[in-house]
Formats: structure tokens, C-alpha cells, sequence
């Protein structure tokens, strides 16, 4: 299972950002979490799912807010689980924990720990590091087209949408990364799902062969 544990940056400066997140995380991750997102200290939240595709999109929810250390523990979780995410235990929240405090000290302020794969936990963290640094370093414009490509629209009407030709949205689809972005989430899920299965299952390493996600 996968275990977010994120804190908040430079929380004694700045307002509390903890009850927005955790109702923009449970809006957009409710039924895929195995247990609503939590607050479990004044400037922390965490969440639990069995799902690496929910793990990964609350990961880009919080990186892309831009005030928060995240840790991703991946892990045995222990059963049954109790009624809140602060209350549950298992291998995934300390290997969360360790994960947040490495974060801090991470220019991507993303940590990852836990599992057992094909590649490391450190090994799969530095690939999904490049995808962070990508995004780190999209604007808003590139943002503006991007959240309208990943709603399925075309250039052509991304143009009209925003009043620029459509030269200028291909400028931006360019500049923000947004192709080599999009191709790597597949990889990334799977080396994720591969480091939760031989954790938490004891099933095989993924083969080359094997179909994708």
C-alpha cells in the first residue's frame, strides 16, 4: 500500500493550508483512498491508498500547490484499518515518515521509501524527480494549456479557448514539457505498482514482457 505524508513549508510564516488540501485531496481521490486524507499534526496531513495511480496523482496535487515536503511510504499496512489515517500503523507510515524528512532536504521536496522491485525505491524516486523538476518549471501559461489538454481538447479550440494562435499554444505545449511528461506517468505507475507488489504480496518482479498499464 502507499502512504502520503506531506508537511507544509514554512508553516509558522504563513497560514494553516492543511483543511484546504485534505478537502481538495478527498474531492479529487475520495473512493480510490483506503482511508480520507488526514491532519495528524498542526502542520501535516497523510493518506493511505492501495492504488499507485491514486498515490501519484495526490503526489502531483501537492507538488504542484508548491507548499509542501512530500513522502510517499510504500508497505505492509496493518489490519483491519482503524477509522482515521492518523491512527493506522504499519510499515508504509514509517517508511513515510523516514520519506518526508527526506523531502525536506530534496530540491523536489519529494521522498520515497519502501517496497521491494526491479529497481530500488531511491532508483524509482530519482525518475519520478525528473518528472517533478519538469513540471517545477512549467509557467502558468503552460499550465493554462495543459490542464485544458489533459481535458481532451484540441490545440485548435486550446487557441480559441485563450485568444492566442494556435503557433503560440504549440510554443507552450513545448516549453512545458508536457509530451515527455505524459509518457513517462505509464513507466513510473508500473515501477511503483512493482515496488508495492513484491512489499505487500510477495509477487513476481514485472517482466520486460509483461503488458502495460
Amino acid at each position: 500500500m502507499f502512504v502520503l505524508t506531506a508537511d507544509q513549508i514554512d508553516s509558522r510564516n504563513t497560514f494553516d493550508r492543511v483543511g484546504s488540501m485534505l478537502a481538495l485531496l478527498d474531492e479529487q481521490l475520495g473512493p480510490r483512498l483506503a482511508l480520507s486524507p488526514d491532519r495528524t499534526a498542526g502542520d501535516e496531513l497523510q493518506l493511505l491508498t492501495r492504488h499507485a495511480d491514486a498515490a501519484l496523482e495526490a503526489l502531483a496535487i501537492l507538488a504542484r500547490d508548491g507548499h509542501w515536503s512530500v513522502g510517499m511510504g510504500v508497505g505492509s499496512v496493518d489490519l483491519p484499518l482503524p477509522d482515521a489515517a492518523r491512527a493506522a500503523h504499519g510499515d508504509a507510515f514509517v517508511a513515510a515518515r523516514s520519506a518526508v524528512e527526506y523531502a525536506k532536504r530534496s530540491p523536489t521536496r519529494f521522498g520515497l521509501v519502501g517496497g521491494a522491485g526491479l529497481l530500488r525505491d531511491a532508483e524509482v524516486r530519482a525518475i519520478i524527480d525528473l518528472v517533478l523538476t519538469v513540471r517545477a518549471r512549467r509557467s502558468t501559461e503552460g499550465w493554462a494549456v495543459v490542464d485544458l489538454l489533459e481535458e481532451g481538447r484540441t490545440q485548435a479550440s486550446i487557441a480559441d479557448a485563450l485568444g492566442i494562435s494556435p503557433q503560440a499554444v504549440s510554443l507552450r505545449v513545448s516549453a512545458s514539457g508536457w509530451r515527455l511528461d505524459r509518457s513517462a506517468l505509464p513507466a513510473i505507475l508500473r515501477l511503483l505498482e512493482d515496488l508495492d507488489g513484491e512489499s505487500g504480496s510477495g509477487a513476481e518482479p514485472v517482466s520486460a514482457e509483461s503488458p502495460s498499464i
